[in-house]
């Protein structure tokens, strides 16, 4: 008797298309400034004091890098310190935003989905990826949700293997 088992492997049959949300991810190293070291006395920004140390620190060592800029102690910052830092960071820094590093990968993902062409998934089954090797903020995953929703068949997250349905559309 000759049996002959086909495996079928029916993950790659269903049509699934898998988004891997770690390709959005954005190159440059994440670094936070913390404006305390600034503060006089722990308390308050003394305008004389933080223009001087703008004037002589060396901003070129945020080359290419993602800052984040915030302030860890409940003290006086002015908008305009958060500004001038921007204005100096400007032209060394990839990105520059006012928030922690939290806030800064948001905006990173955010910033890249907006280039997503969302016509190449049209019509399909997706599967968003839930884990890798890159860490992806939940905003990413919620915005690809909303951006994806109006456009898409299905909307799911995890592995093709293993599912959770997000949304379906009623045809």
């Amino acid at each position: 008797m000759d049996i002959q088992t086909d495996i079928v492997n029916k993950v790659a049959q269903s049509g699934l298309v898998s988004l891997d949300p770690a390709i959005f991810y954005p190159p440059g190293e994440r670094v936070a400034y913390d404006i305390k070291d600034n503060l006089f006395m722990g308390l308050m920004l003394r305008e004389k004091d933080f223009r001087e140390f703008v004037k002589g620190h060396d901003w070129t060592q945020y080359q290419d890098k993602n800052v984040a800029l915030f302030c860890s102690e409940d003290a006086i910052v002015p908008t305009w310190a958060y500004m001038l830092l921007a204005n100096r960071l400007a032209p060394y820094a990839r990105e520059v935003v006012f928030g922690d590093l939290k806030v800064l990968e948001t905006i990173l993902f955010e910033k890249a989905l907006n280039n997503l062409n969302l016509e190449q998934y049209r019509d399909q089954r997706i599967v968003i990826k839930g884990c890798g090797d890159v860490a992806v903020p939940e905003s990413a995953y919620v915005e690809l949700a909303r951006r994806l929703t109006p456009v898409v068949k299905s909307l799911m997250y995890g592995e093709p293997c293993s599912t959770v349905p997000i949304y379906k559309r009623k045809d």
